[in-house]
């Protein structure tokens, strides 16, 4: 990922309502969610969330297909991995031993159900 687009990216999410629709869609992976759903979830006016989920697609972070009347929006994972792979990179200067817990951290959410750590 160029510097560009990440900053397109962290531009994107550096407002409190588009960060909160995204974490909102990366929850609803992969079936996504009307705008009017995720509008009505946020509390916000359907013509200011429509302004945020033009950003939010411009960063390409999340996208949108039409279901009959409505349009379904979906995070882009793969946006993600590149977001969080441009980040860290450079991690630790090749040292694997040090970005361990870094990875660690991303392991309990994406491990398979019989895998995850059982909430206590």
């Amino acid at each position: 990922m160029e510097s560009s687009h990440a900053l397109d990216v962290f531009a994107a999410l550096s407002q409190g309502t588009r960060l909160d629709t995204f974490r909102l869609l990366m929850e609803h992976e992969p079936q996504g969610l009307p705008a009017g759903e995720i509008a009505r979830r946020l509390d916000v006016p359907q013509n200011t969330m429509s302004t945020h989920l033009a950003i939010l697609a411009r960063a390409g972070l999340i996208e949108s297909e039409r279901h009959s009347r409505s349009i379904v929006y979906r995070a882009v994972v793969d946006r993600v991995r590149e977001i969080a792979s441009f980040l860290v990179q450079d991690c630790c200067g090749g040292r694997a031993e040090l970005c361990a817990p870094l990875i660690a951290e991303f392991t309990p959410c994406c491990a398979p159900a019989d895998r995850r750590p059982e909430a206590g």
